[in-house]
This record gives C-alpha cells, structure tokens and sequence, in this order.
C-alpha cells in the first residue's frame, strides 16, 4: 500500500527545530565521546563513569515528569529554550570539573534539560507538519546524527591540541547563543486544539487518561531506545571480542553504527511520506534484526562493519517512528506524547546496557546480545497488536 502524496514544507520553523536538534547533538555526541577521556581524568574504573549514563537517564524521567507543569505555565516555545539553557547550564559544570559530583551532577543536569527541548520540540514539529509529521521528525533526527557525527570528529581534534577535549565542549554553547540571536523569534503558529470523541480507536479516553494504545506505544519506544542505546554502550566490546581487533580499533564500529543511522533516517524520511507507517516500522524492525544476525555471527571485521551499518539503517526508524506512535496513541496530543516520551526513554537508557551488562558478567557479552532480538520481537509485536486493535 502507498499513501497519496504528502509533501514535506520546511519553512524557517521547521529549520529553527532541525537546528536546535543539531546544538542538542553536539551536547549529547560530544559528551558520550568524552566519556572516556573523562574517566581518564577523574581516574576513576569504568563501572564508576557508566554512573554517569545513570545521572543523564535520571535526569531524562526527571524532566518527563516537570514537562506538562512547564508546558502549560510557559507554552511549547519559551520551554524549549528553558531546556537549551539549561542543557548549556550542566554541560558548562562539566567543563571545568574535577571531581565526580560535579561532572555527574553536570551530566544530570544537561540531560534532564536537553530532554525538556528534545521533546518539546518534537511535538511542536509533529503539530506543524501533520501529516508529514513522521517525515519530518525523521529528517530533524537525521540532520542530528551528521551534527553529532562532525562533533565527536572536532573533539577528537581539538583533543588532541593544546586546548584539550574540554574546550571541544564549548562548541554547544556557542552554537545555542547563535541561535538564539538570529532565530528565536521563530515558532511555528500554535495548532488547532482537536475535538475528542469519548474514546479514540487507539483507545484514548477523551478525559486525559490516556488508554492501552498510549501505553503500548510507551513499550515500543522503550524498546527502541534501549536497543539503540546497547548498540552504542556494548556493540564496541562484542565487536573486539568477536574478530580478536583491538579494543581501540573496534570503536570505530559505533562509527559504523552512527553512519547507518545517518543514511536510514535521511531516507526514512521519504519512505514515510509514501508508505504507511505500520508496514514502515515492522520493516525498519526487521532490517535492524538482519544486520544485528550478520554482526552477531561475524568474527571478520568487515563483515562485522557491515552488520553495524545495516543495524543502523534500521534502528534510524525506530525512534522517529515510535515517537509518531506515541504521539497517535495519545489522541493526537503531542504535549501528553512529549511529557510521556523522556520517562519510557529514560528508563530505556537506564535498564537496557544494564542489563545487557549484567547478563554479560554472567554469559559473556555474545550471549548478553541476544537481549537484541528479544527486544526487537517485543516492538514488532507491540507495533501489530496496536495496529490490529484500531
């Protein structure tokens, strides 16, 4: 089935959102490849520094839960700023500290605020362009993801020169305070609100209470960005683990990974304004589940290489889509989807490499990686139960 043409109209609201998903990008990439030189820092073992992936998954359900309260005293535009400056309000803690309570509290902090923008924004963007909304967020992921890939590029830079990989950190606030000087007038006009029946087909009660199909959609995101999230945290020691490469050489593999998702969402982004987005996601799913089987099996480099990029070609759907979901299951309310999105997503962050790190300890890490397929048969199923129900 191909759903008549919808076109994507990105005007300069649209530009404002992709743009600031870009500064959130140089935050959220450049402090994940600072971790380790952070670590060396601090001098601290490695368990110690993953809590600092604890503090931001925190910080994320923090932010769901102050969401609507801030929602509805400052509107959708101001509070998207409140979530960039804070966001640069953390991550400037981080910059200069040397000790662990700070650079955590710093890591809580920038992430709880960055959520509050991210999904914001997210929901702003899915009103303005309706149905084209899928599309859209797909692209602003995909213009997130080069950003990010350019930003952990420039740390490895500046790194390595006299300014050190503290310095590269000051991209972000540099990028916020543009932006804010020549684009925060822009917003896109506020949506019409819908009528609600007493009870939507996806099972949204018309009260505020949202149903089973919010729920259910709230599981699938879940699973979505705990399985990102354990590409990103455990792919690099399966990786070396698998091929006998260096630990260094195999990080390159989340390279790998990254590009995928670069190259899925630009494309994704077309794909969903021509196919219906149930057939989309079961297929996204499945791609991510072919390119996860060629990695697990892999003990050669390149074919490990391969099954990075095709897992992330896969995965780059996943989010957006799921988000989509949510959003619908919600009754069209993307305020509710937005508030609701940072509590399942951080919980994700927080229990997925834990988990996957927990049944390494005991299996090893090539049997904790079947946590992969399991989570993504629970969205498969999620996504066709929800679709057979309305």
């Amino acid at each position: 089935m191909v759903l008549p043409p919808i076109r994507l109209i990105r005007d300069r609201p649209t530009w404002l959102i992709y743009l600031q998903l870009g500064a959130f990008a140089t935050y959220m990439y450049g402090l994940s490849a600072a971790l380790p030189l952070l670590r060396a820092d601090l001098r601290v073992p490695a368990t110690v520094a993953g809590l600092h992936g604890t503090a931001m998954a925190v910080g994320t359900i923090v932010a769901g839960l102050l969401l609507p309260a801030l929602t509805r005293r400052f509107g959708r535009r101001a509070t998207t700023w409140i979530g960039l400056a804070g966001m640069n309000a953390g991550l400037l803690v981080i910059v200069p500290a040397d000790a662990l309570p700070l650079t955590m509290l710093g890591y809580g902090v920038s992430g709880g605020f960055s959520s509050i923008m991210l999904y914001t924004a997210m929901a702003a963007l899915s009103d303005h362009h309706g149905p084209a909304g899928p599309a859209a967020i797909s692209e602003a992921n995909a213009v997130g993801v080069v950003v990010g890939m350019a930003m952990t590029f420039c740390l490895s830079v500046v790194a390595q020169s006299t300014f050190g990989w503290r310095a590269a950190l000051l991209v972000t606030p540099v990028v916020s305070v543009l932006l804010a000087l020549f684009m925060s007038r822009v917003w896109p006009p506020s949506p019409p609100v819908p009528q609600q029946p007493a009870e939507t087909s996806a099972g949204t009660e018309a009260v505020g209470r949202p149903g089973w199909g919010f729920h259910l959609a709230g599981l699938v995101l879940f699973c979505c960005v705990a399985m990102e999230f354990t590409f990103n945290l455990w792919a690099a020691d399966l990786f070396a683990d698998r091929t006998g490469i260096s630990a260094a050489a195999a990080a390159t593999g989340l390279t790998a990974f990254v590009g995928g998702l670069a190259a899925g969402r630009f494309a994704g982004a077309q794909l969903a304004l021509r196919l219906p987005p149930v057939p989309l996601f079961v297929g996204a799913l499945a791609v991510a589940f072919a390119g996860w089987l060629l990695f697990w099996l892999s003990t050669h480099p390149a074919l490990s290489y391969a099954g990075l990029v095709v897992c992330g070609l896969g995965a780059s759907l996943h989010f957006p889509l799921a988000l989509s979901g949510l959003i619908a299951g919600a009754g069209g309310r993307a305020d509710l989807a937005a508030a609701a999105s940072p509590i399942w997503a951080g919980a994700a962050i927080a229990a997925g490499p834990l988990a996957l790190g927990a049944l390494a300890d005991g299996f090893g890490t090539w049997k904790a990686f079947l946590l992969v397929p399991v989570l993504i048969g629970l969205a498969v199923a999620g996504v066709l139960s929800s679709s057979r129900r309305s």
